[in-house]
């Protein structure tokens, strides 16, 4: 089961974390209410690929998107691309919209937006390998766990009001 993988990964880091089970929302003012975080705080985990069998994790902040130069830029790369929702199932052991880089059944790099750092208390939510179930990790200790590249690498998401 991919959500026990994923929650077994977070216990295994020594991470202290909560555990969110919701079920599933409607947006991401939703998630965010539910999980007791600002939408900013709920981490988005985009696989991205590089190559034949290379991919990374790309952690993006709710309200944030990638910013595909400088995403390409960081990795020194001129393509990259997002696979498919099977390709990036292979990839991972999550179906889209689950993924996480605790548990993946391959341990890619991880790239951080860097407006995820800078505050010590900071707590962010990420998915859990499970449709409604998150998790709860400081900031700081996750991406250090994690290994994660910090970089600029995302854009505020787009507004769609007039």
């Amino acid at each position: 089961m991919s959500e026990q993988r994923a929650l077994d990964a977070v216990v295994a880091s020594g991470l202290e974390h909560i555990v969110t089970r919701h079920g599933r929302v409607g947006s991401l003012e939703e998630a965010a209410a539910v999980r007791g975080v600002q939408p900013r705080d709920i981490v988005k985990t985009m696989v991205v690929r590089r190559g034949e069998d290379d991919h990374l994790f790309v952690l993006v902040p709710g309200d944030r998107q990638i910013s595909w130069p400088r995403l390409r830029a960081v990795l020194g790369v001129s393509r990259l691309s997002m696979p498919d929702a099977e390709a990036a199932r292979e990839a991972t052991g999550y179906a889209r919209g689950t993924i996480t880089p605790f548990g993946s059944s391959t341990a890619w790099p991880v790239v951080a937006d860097a407006t995820l750092t800078g505050d010590p208390d900071r707590i962010i939510s990420l998915g859990a390998g499970a449709h409604g179930v998150a998790v709860s990790v400081n900031a700081e200790a996750a991406l250090a766990h994690l290994g994660a590249q910090v970089a600029d690498v995302t854009d505020p998401e787009a507004s769609t009001a007039t």
